[in-house]
């Protein structure tokens, strides 16, 4: 049996019970070791080896470099314990139209110039006749192209090598394992063992204790529900059910993936390869998992795209699992004493490597409005609002992946190019489409960069530019794009190959 917790007597939060492992449960015990274990605060986790988890390939965004600083982890050490490799952005093939594909990446295109963003000179550039691909003037599209890879160089100022924005990919599984290791070196226990019941407050939306299969009790003040799909909490307890996406669309509907066993350490390019024929979805290869493919599936009466969900899983060529699910977010991803993480908090689609990063974003949410015992209403809610607004912001970037295209081969994507967008999205349409203007919400994922690279990459034309570009002549216009393309692809071949750095071996870089 476990002790009982002390009560903190001011009303403090005195002991943290992660109910469930894997990514999400491992990264929130390790965040809350670092920043509330200092203040004593106890955190337990509890899992079952009985119970699997989703352990794919992960591929990440540069937000993760963030929380990897807040651990204070060895680089080296993080991506040889995960199997990891680095990445420069993603590429979308086949999305806009067969045959056609361009790179979403990292980092920013170009410099401002007189005040005004990259992109309403690359305009003005294609107009006089500078046809080169957006792609050209991004050194981490550039870089990734030619299979480069680099960390950034900060003291060389006037090289876009400073300025190199990157992420990772690996295996989940050797990730929360190697989370597990260092939460547990900082005092964080682990308790085996599967939950059996749920002992709730008589009146109020909390939890007192989760008992297990084998009688023991865990108590705790704070409960986060990390427990992936089942929502063994947050739902099968507190019954706070899933808002499906936005009816028709795709952009969390998808079946299905698998994982092969890692017998190489695969550097193919985190790359959307969007499907032929058939149903709609795409297929992905993420380094080091190396088949990954999903399908959307569409309905036998609308044959508009559903809000369904299957996840095949194979271990070494052998074993199978199927998850079927439908995808979304929690109406209330947070109540009472009991807040959901991860995909026990909801799920949006691979397509832009958004998962962990929830996982991350929604713990540094929780640490800003972290509780005392009274669990305030208005700190609760303004958890929840700020969750649903990122699910939604995100979701909106994805949906503008099947909404512009040019692709009329099938069924699934004429329905998703004649659907209306929604109400984000098409503000954000209209003001590019008219003067090549993106304006990113306050507190939005997706930056400015990434939101040009998709309406370009689909085809999204702008009728116009930022009158300020006229200011510069055009031979001097034609020249700085030109000035620009040369840096970077200069920058790029000094760069190691991926896997001469991942092994070690890259030469010292002469850059002025």
């Amino acid at each position: 049996m476990i002790p009982h917790r002390t009560v903190n007597p001011n009303g403090r939060i005195a002991k943290i019970v992660v109910v469930g492992g894997g990514t999400a449960g491992w990264m929130t015990a390790a965040a809350f070791s670092k920043v509330l274990g200092p203040a004593g605060i106890r955190i337990e986790l509890v899992e079952s080896e009985q119970i699997g988890t989703v352990g794919v390939g992960e591929a990440t965004i540069p937000q993760l470099l963030h929380f990897n600083t807040l651990l204070e982890l060895d680089e080296n050490e993080f991506v040889r314990a995960t199997q990891g490799t680095y990445k420069l952005g993603i590429e979308f093939v086949d999305w806009r139209r067969l045959g056609h594909r361009y790179i979403h990446p990292f980092g920013s295109y170009g410099l401002p110039m007189l005040g005004v963003d990259f992109q309403h000179f690359w305009l003005k550039g294609q107009l006089l006749g500078a046809t080169a691909p957006l792609d050209d003037y991004s050194i981490a599209a550039v870089a990734a192209r030619q299979g480069r890879f680099l960390r950034p160089l900060p003291e060389k100022t006037r090289s876009p090598l400073s300025k190199i924005s990157y992420a990772f990919q690996f295996d989940a599984s050797l990730y929360a394992r190697y989370l597990r290791q260092w939460s547990e070196a900082r005092g964080v226990i682990r308790t085996e063992g599967r939950i059996s019941t749920v002992d709730l407050h008589p009146e109020r939306e909390l939890v007192k204790a989760i008992k297990l299969s084998d009688g023991r009790t865990v108590d705790g003040d704070l409960f986060i529900d990390a427990s992936g799909f089942r929502g063994l909490l947050i739902e099968q307890t507190l019954h706070s059910v899933m808002k499906i996406g936005r009816a028709g669309y795709p952009a969390i509907a998808l079946s299905p993936f698998r994982v092969l066993e890692l017998r190489t350490r695969s550097l193919t390019p985190d790359r959307r390869r969007a499907r032929q024929g058939g149903s709609g979805g795409f297929h992905s290869n993420i380094a080091p998992a190396t088949d990954m493919s999903i399908r959307a599936v569409t309905s036998p009466t609308t044959r508009q795209p559903q809000l369904y969900c299957a996840i095949s899983m194979e271990r070494h060529w052998l074993s199978r699992v199927v998850l079927r699910f439908t995808g979304g977010h929690r109406r209330r991803p947070w109540i009472g004493n009991v807040v959901s993480m991860g995909l026990a908090s909801g799920f949006l689609e691979p397509l832009e490597s958004t998962s962990i990063h929830l996982v991350q974003s929604a713990i540094a949410r929780l640490l800003t409005l972290f509780p005392s015992m009274s669990f305030e209403q208005a700190e609760i809610d303004e958890y929840n609002r700020q969750t649903i607004q990122e699910y939604e912001h995100i979701r909106d970037f994805l949906v503008l992946h099947y909404k512009a295209t040019e692709r009329t081969d099938t069924p699934f994507w004429n329905d998703c190019r004649n659907l209306p967008p929604p109400a984000g999205l098409a503000r954000k349409l209209g003001l590019f489409r008219s003067n090549g203007r993106i304006l990113r919400d306050r507190d939005e994922l997706f930056t400015e960069t990434s939101w040009l690279a998709v309406m370009v990459g689909q085809g999204i034309q702008a009728a116009g530019y930022h009158p300020v570009v006229d200011l510069l002549s055009d031979d001097e216009t034609l020249s700085r794009l030109a000035d620009v393309r040369a840096v970077n692809l200069r920058a790029a071949t000094l760069m190691p190959r991926h896997v001469d750095f991942l092994a070690g071996r890259q030469a010292p870089l002469a850059v002025s």
